[in-house]
């Protein structure tokens, strides 16, 4: 059987610079569909995975998620330098149709250029819950899964440096500072608590971009999160590390005038201590988005790991407003922990407070 035509397999075994860049995109979306898995990573702790409606996010960016969440793409941190001499304001929301929600704020500032238009981005964030209702297991509840109800908070603080390195290339690291806690009570037994919370361990992560011309765009990006999680309850204190590894690898071309494709695997793996769990998922990430009114305004829609997203970007003068929807965010991580049915808007304001200058790097 023949998996490729003809002309594909020409372009497969072509060696220019273009029909390089468009093999690597193709195996990209070839790797993405070999290894796209349907098994769902366990759920976490509550106070870890809360972090998936904040943090998780605001590592990508607005614009990433509202066409797949494509971190090694647009949402790749070497391509930070090209936010340079900007301010932004996030918020986000998540809300279950049982009632939970979730609600995060942050402030982010990125320097002018530097040293060979370097740029550091810092970004400060805190995330609270409502009352939430679920259900979670504890030595101190018992046997099995148990009731009950809970309100937990994340606060982060993250840096993204990165600067061009030539010929395309692209280059940054993300440094982070993350502390997480969740209180719970069960609902049968009021007496009966739980205290979740993490101590910070070294994270961080990198990312490479090479844009070979302006119609093209590649990247890679690695992120690695380290907590030390401890459990108190009736049964005593209990402490582990909690680990998590997450690769991104994608590819992104633009097909005609304004119109961008885009297409990505994430590979995530998690160690807990804890909850005596290691897990390896594979999920795609796919999207398109088209700019309309020259680069005024953007439209876009994607498919981020099993989480339909789209989105929208206005750019008026020295500003510009990102705006995502995603439909059950993260549930391929947290499962149904929290409910089975989500609804998440994502907003980004951000000002231009320098000179204005072009993106070389707007297809």
């Amino acid at each position: 059987m023949q998996l490729f035509s003809p002309a594909l397999r020409e372009l497969l075994v072509c060696g220019d610079l273009k029909k390089m860049a468009c093999r690597f995109f193709l195996l990209a979306i070839a790797g993405m569909c070999l290894f796209a898995s349907d098994d769902r990573a366990r759920a976490q702790s509550p106070e870890l995975s809360i972090r998936e409606f904040s943090s998780s996010q605001i590592k990508k960016g607005v614009r990433s998620i509202g066409f797949g969440g494509d971190g090694a793409t647009w949402g790749n941190y070497g391509l930070v330098w090209l936010d340079a001499d900007t301010a932004l304001f996030d918020y986000g929301d998540t809300h279950y149709t049982n009632g939970n929600d979730f609600q995060f704020v942050a402030v982010g500032l990125t320097t002018p250029y530097l040293w060979h238009r370097l740029a550091v981005y810092v970004i400060a964030m805190g995330q609270d819950t409502n009352e939430l209702h679920f259900n979670t297991k504890s030595p101190g509840l018992g046997p099995s899964a148990v009731p009950v109800t809970g309100k937990g908070s994340d606060n982060a603080i993250f840096s993204k440096i990165a600067m061009p390195l030539g010929k395309g290339v692209s280059a940054g690291i993300l440094v982070s500072r993350e502390s997480s806690h969740f209180d719970a009570t069960a609902q049968a037994n009021p007496d009966q608590t739980v205290r979740y919370q993490t101590e910070w361990r070294p994270s961080g992560g990198f990312g490479v971009a090479w844009q070979p011309t302006k119609k093209m765009l590649f990247g890679f990006r690695g992120l690695f999160n380290n907590d030390l999680e401890r459990r108190t309850d009736s049964a005593g204190t209990r402490q582990g590390l909690a680990r998590s590894m997450e690769f991104r690898l994608g590819g992104s071309l633009s097909p005609w005038t304004g119109g961008l494709a885009d297409a990505g695997v994430t590979r995530l793996e998690r160690r807990n201590a804890l909850a005596s769990t290691h897990t390896v998922v594979y999920h795609p990430n796919v999207g398109f988005e088209q700019a309309l009114l020259g680069p005024r305004l953007a439209l876009r829609a994607g498919l981020d790991e099993t989480s339909p997203t789209a989105g929208l970007s206005y750019k008026f003068s020295l500003y510009k407003l990102d705006a995502a929807y995603v439909h059950n965010m993260g549930k391929s991580r947290v499962g149904e922990l929290f409910g089975s049915n989500s609804s998440s808007f994502l907003v980004t304001f951000t000002v231009n407070y320098g000179a204005k200058r072009p993106n070389p790097h707007t297809p």
